[in-house]
């Protein structure tokens, strides 16, 4: 099996742990649990800033210090309603203690500086559509460029229609030379609905160094150290991913993949 294919390892608990030594790569981390009502969550981001996203559920939250009361309103995130997150900086502790079912996703990258904690969304997020036809997504903006609260994370949901593509035309993030081109690695934690379906996401370079197909079920996690990395979903069944991008600079500068050239 591929290297770039993360299985979840349960069904309850912490059912992910990517780190940046197990991924091979410097910057981006990314945890997952899925909790059962009363149970609880709890972690010290160390030296990463972090952003926890309620997938779904409902829990009550501590961080940084304070008690940001109940955070989470959707059930699915198939509702497509704007995520509950919060912000916490390097050095804090968090603790989340689940009234719903829930799923939390703990989304870490190298912290650089002191910035506050904060809460993000639902209030400023707003689903909006991006690309047009069978390339249509739906985008809930989570901690993108414009925002300025981060250090290092990029961090956003993405909702693709049954049979449509997304992450397309095919692009890749794998060098260092502003403004061109940035170096961000990336992490696709992916939702599909029905779970009992599947997706198809392909990461490759302009090289054929690497290149992977994977089938994509509901619940998995797909690694983007380089390359380009489009996906896409059979009829019947709708995708959601949350993306998680870090590198050595926040900013998202993409590279389209050369046999995209004839699609301009």
């Amino acid at each position: 099996m591929t290297k770039l294919l993360c299985k979840p390892f349960g069904r309850h608990g912490k059912v992910h742990e990517i780190t940046a030594q197990s991924a091979g790569w410097r910057h981006v981390g990314f945890s997952l649990y899925q909790l059962r009502p009363g149970e609880t969550a709890a972690e010290a981001t160390g030296l990463n800033e972090v952003i926890l996203v309620m997938v779904e559920g409902r829990a009550q939250v501590t961080g940084a210090g304070r008690d940001w009361g109940l955070l989470g309103e959707r059930m699915s995130v198939f509702e497509k309603t704007p995520p509950h997150c919060l912000y916490l900086p390097a050095g804090q502790d968090w603790q989340a203690r689940a009234e719903t079912d829930c799923v939390i996703a703990v989304c870490s990258a190298p912290a650089t500086g002191t910035r506050p904690a904060r809460r993000i969304g639902p209030e400023g997020i707003t689903l909006t559509q991006r690309g047009e036809g069978n390339n249509t997504r739906w985008i809930n903006n989570i901690a993108m460029e414009g925002e300025e609260f981060c250090d290092s994370l990029l961090v956003t949901e993405v909702f693709t229609p049954p049979g449509n593509w997304s992450s397309y035309p095919s692009h890749r993030h794998d060098e260092d030379d502003f403004p061109r081109i940035t170096y961000l690695e990336e992490t696709y934690y992916h939702r599909v609905n029905p779970p009992e379906g599947w997706a198809v996401q392909r990461v490759y370079t302009d090289d054929g160094s690497l290149d992977e197909v994977m089938a994509v079920r509901d619940g998995e996690v797909v690694l983007v150290p380089r390359g380009h990395h489009p996906c896409t979903v059979p009829p019947g069944f709708e995708l959601y991913y949350l993306n998680v991008m870090a590198g050595p600079r926040r900013n998202w500068r993409f590279v389209s993949a050369p046999e995209m050239a004839s699609l301009n």
